[in-house]
């Protein structure tokens, strides 16, 4: 099993939305990816508890996933429902970390 997961920072505003705004619908059309793609387990995106805190957290949403190998990884990348959410999620994030590990 793959274990796959991204760390997002958002900008402050994008597409006329607050980062808060955008991280709800980041974590929706990320989210309605369970189901529609062969090998991928499970998937679900995490929000900060709150944001009121100076530097409280270094991420504004975190996607954590479950694929069933290595295969079902690269082959989830150019899915059609994974490309569809690209162009939102690259015009709300300011930054993107990755890792991927095997268990």
């Amino acid at each position: 099993m793959i274990k796959h997961i991204v760390m997002f920072k958002l900008k402050n505003n994008a597409n006329g939305q607050s980062k808060e705004a955008n991280a709800v619908e980041l974590k929706k059309l990320l989210e309605q990816l369970n189901g529609k793609i062969d090998g991928l387990l499970s998937l679900e995106v995490g929000l900060p508890l709150t944001s009121d805190i100076p530097n409280y957290s270094n991420a504004d949403a975190i996607l954590y996933s479950e694929l069933e190998n290595a295969q079902a990884l690269e082959n989830y990348y150019p899915h059609p429902e994974h490309v569809k959410v690209l162009p939102f999620v690259k015009s709300v994030i300011s930054e993107r970390r990755v890792v991927d590990y095997e268990i």
